[in-house]
């Protein structure tokens, strides 16, 4: 079983990585390079979107680490485990104090409604995605770490 949990936690916790990566180093680039207005109208999709899904992404994978945690107690490995969690904990803490406010503006914005510092605030929403990538890249590595 605790295997079981190992392995769901590490698939989870990688793919979300997966996105997050994808949508620093992908999306929001080719976003930023459409012309007009059709970068800003992506990223307030893509706002909405992911606004409704990475919260349960998020807390899912902190609940899945700390369950591995709490199980594998007396295994090799837990204290990279809860470390893990403690990066997960600070990605959700770094969503919701940075992050999902900016995304909770910009995902109404059409062209007509957007305030003038539109672009600055995006770029601070992109420097805050970039640590909070670090910040889950370095727990997926150490999740994978913990399974060997």
């Amino acid at each position: 079983m605790l295997n079981a949990l190992e392995v769901i936690t590490t698939v989870i916790v990688g793919v979300m990585v997966g996105v997050e990566f994808s949508v620093a180093f992908v999306m929001n680039p080719i976003f930023n390079a459409l012309p007009e207005d059709s970068g800003q109208l992506a990223r307030a999709h893509g706002g909405r979107m992911l606004g409704a899904v990475m919260p349960l992404w998020y807390t899912g994978s902190l609940t899945l680490a700390a369950i591995w945690a709490v199980t594998g107690w007396h295994h090799h490995g837990t204290c990279l485990v809860i470390t893990a969690g403690a990066l997960l904990l600070l990605s959700v803490i770094m969503s919701i104090l940075l992050l999902v406010p900016i995304n909770n503006q910009s995902k109404t914005w059409t062209p007509e409604n957007r305030p003038a510092d539109w672009k600055e605030q995006m770029n601070r929403w992109d420097r805050f995605h970039y640590i909070r990538v670090a910040v889950i890249i370095a727990a997926f590595t150490l999740l994978v770490t913990a399974l060997t």
